[in-house]
């Protein structure tokens, strides 16, 4: 176990090697500051220069608010089968093997809580792209396809009430009322983090809250 953030930073610079990119997985429950993390490690390996590094989260594949809709959903968005799992897995097929150009990956906008096609270039300079997410260790359906493309995967794990009072805050900065940011976390959202626990055994690398930058509110 890794407990300063400065051993992760040596470990994710180790990553890529004889001029291959590598894909490294930050996984988690909701709320156990993933994206926090991969955006640190992002920023710290690129510095001032050229863009070594990529930051791609999955969360560019939630299917689309219509799409939920349509497949009666909607009240469980952010479940395994919300999002497009083929679609993320063949992405990382994609940022492995085609180094020569610039690839472009959905995005994700916190605020309309959609998708955004095409909104994060990782250029052909990128050695490593982090990506991180709830299910890169879920081991069913289409999800058993992303693990084997990942070169290593770490697991964020944070004690439960602090991951729920984060998890809260980002909920009441994006819109939901206290009342309906606790429902959701105590209900759609720890459905999700009790299945994502489950994967846990599956990681490389498990992060302690001592190695993860400090945040206001987790991914």
């Amino acid at each position: 176990m890794l407990t300063a953030f400065d051993d992760l930073l040596a470990r994710a610079r180790a990553l890529p090697r004889a001029g291959h990119r590598a894909v490294l997985g930050v996984a988690g429950s909701p709320g156990a500051g993933k994206s926090t993390l991969a955006a640190h490690l992002v920023r710290a390996l690129n510095g001032d220069g050229e863009p070594w590094a990529a930051h791609v989260p999955m969360d560019g594949f939630h299917l689309a608010d219509a799409e939920l809709d349509r497949l009666g959903r909607q009240g469980r968005k952010g479940a395994p089968d919300t999002f497009d799992a083929a679609g993320y897995a063949a992405l990382l097929r994609r940022l492995r093997e085609e180094t020569d150009e610039t690839v472009y990956a959905p995005g994700f906008d916190r605020v309309l809580e959609q998708p955004l096609a095409g909104a994060i270039p990782v250029p052909p300079s990128a050695r490593l792209v982090v990506t991180e997410g709830n299910y890169l260790l879920l081991d069913t359906g289409p999800w058993a396809r992303v693990r084997s493309r990942l070169d290593e995967v770490w697991f964020c794990e944070l004690d439960e009430p602090e991951r729920v009072r984060r998890l809260v805050a980002r909920h009441e900065e994006f819109g939901k009322s206290h009342r309906e940011a606790v429902a959701w976390v105590l209900g759609t959202d720890q459905r999700n983090a009790d299945l994502v626990a489950a994967t846990r055994g599956r990681a490389d690398l498990i992060v302690p809250r001592s190695a993860l930058p400090p945040a206001p509110h987790a991914a």
